[in-house]
């Protein structure tokens, strides 16, 4: 079975490329970032045997798999146009890989739960909806774990590599800039433009220097500028506690809603 690499992906504002949003992102910033997703699948080693996403929009006191095989979507957003509440993303859920998501954690000491209710939250459905418009892929999300501690989420991606053996691709739902109240000032580009350099260079830095950099990204310049609260980067610590030794490849580095954002792809 091909591996399958471990991608962290910015996932946008909102339902961002399916309904109108009033000119609040640009449509060249829509497109772009609709192409990088589009064609995701057509960059991975073999089509993958199921998605395990672990979104910033879910957060637990012990990271939590979801085991429903139909999954529902969680329309985890609010203000926007109706037919924001009317998307589909109807992808089977598949317990079986939760339960193996679970005995891993388990098994790096890490206390594990489950959820057979949870649906899938717009750092899900949204993106992975302009991947796979099929719904076709099994998916299934892992929760963060409360108090956000990078060091705890790079050992979660590391107790989760053995996965992308599996035919598993391991991705991580976030942004690199999200500072929202803070995302049309007129200086939230230059600050978004220098954690983004920061983040690139830490990010595709040598295995354990990576690791280093990332546990203590909130020394970095402008870092609490572009994350007033860190549950949009963590979920760039389990994907690279899953890269293993594999080196990072920025895949994304674009604008978006007037910041810069970036994808990090391991593998």
């Amino acid at each position: 079975m091909e591996r399958q690499p471990a991608i962290f992906v910015p996932h946008g504002g909102g339902p961002w490329p399916f309904v109108d949003l009033g000119g609040f992102v640009a449509p060249a910033d829509v497109a772009k970032l609709r192409a990088f997703f589009a064609g995701l699948p057509a960059t991975l080693p073999a089509a993958p045997k199921a998605l395990l996403v672990v979104s910033a929009h879910w957060e637990e006191d012990a990271p939590t798999v979801m085991t429903s095989p139909r999954p529902p979507i969680l329309y985890d957003y609010y203000g926007f146009p109706a037919d924001a509440y009317a998307i589909e993303w109807p992808a089977p859920g598949n317990p079986a890989l939760a339960e193996r998501v679970v005995g891993l954690l388990e098994a790096a000491g890490i206390p594990a739960r489950t959820n057979a209710t949870r649906g899938f939250d717009h750092g899900t459905f949204i993106p992975f909806k302009l991947a796979w418009p099929a719904a076709d892929v099994p998916a299934i999300q892992l929760s963060l774990k409360a108090g956000l501690d990078p060091q705890e989420h790079l050992a979660i991606g590391r107790a989760l590599a053995p996965l992308r053996d599996e035919g598993v691709l391991v991705l991580g739902s976030g942004m690199s800039y999200h500072n929202l109240r803070d995302i049309r000032s007129a200086s939230a580009r230059d600050a978004s433009l220098t954690f983004d350099t920061w983040l690139r260079a830490a990010a595709t830095a040598n295995a354990d220097e990576r690791a280093r950099l990332l546990a203590a990204w909130s020394s970095a310049p402008a870092a609490r500028r572009a994350h007033p609260r860190e549950e949009h980067l963590l979920p760039l610590m389990v994907v690279a506690g899953a890269a293993g030794n594999d080196n990072g490849q920025v895949t994304f580095n674009d604008d978006f809603m007037c910041v810069r954002l970036s994808a990090v792809r391991y593998g």
